[in-house]
């Protein structure tokens, strides 16, 4: 038995929909952490952050930060993306599918595939 997956993001995104069933279609044992309504604790955001990237987990496509006013927007670094995470996890890209030793972020069955063997 491998470590145990962890897939992070909201209940009703289409993205995360595709994610679940793949998943469930494969057997594939996983537990689901909703950042909606569970949040996210600073330090596996920072963490992720320091894996992959703040740009690769910021979803700059959302209706979320699509609202933001453009001040907001301007000058983007680590500590300010990682701060509107934080406020407002619909803002981490999805999913995030933690494997233990790496993480996932987006769906692509092709790199679920490769990932899980």
């Amino acid at each position: 038995m491998g470590p145990m997956i962890t897939l992070h993001g909201i209940k009703n995104c289409d993205t995360m929909k595709k994610a679940r069933a793949w998943l469930d279609a494969r057997g594939v044992a996983y537990a689901f952490h909703d950042y909606k309504t569970q949040g996210i604790a600073p330090a596996t955001l920072a963490a992720w952050v320091q894996e992959l990237g703040w740009e690769a987990l910021l979803n700059r496509a959302g209706t979320t930060f699509r609202k933001l006013p453009d001040a907001e927007k301007q000058g983007l670094d680590a500590t300010r993306a990682m701060a509107l995470m934080l406020a407002q996890p619909s803002m981490i890209k999805r999913p995030v599918l933690d494997l233990g030793p790496r993480r996932l972020v987006g769906f692509s069955p092709e790199a679920y595939a490769k990932a899980l063997g």
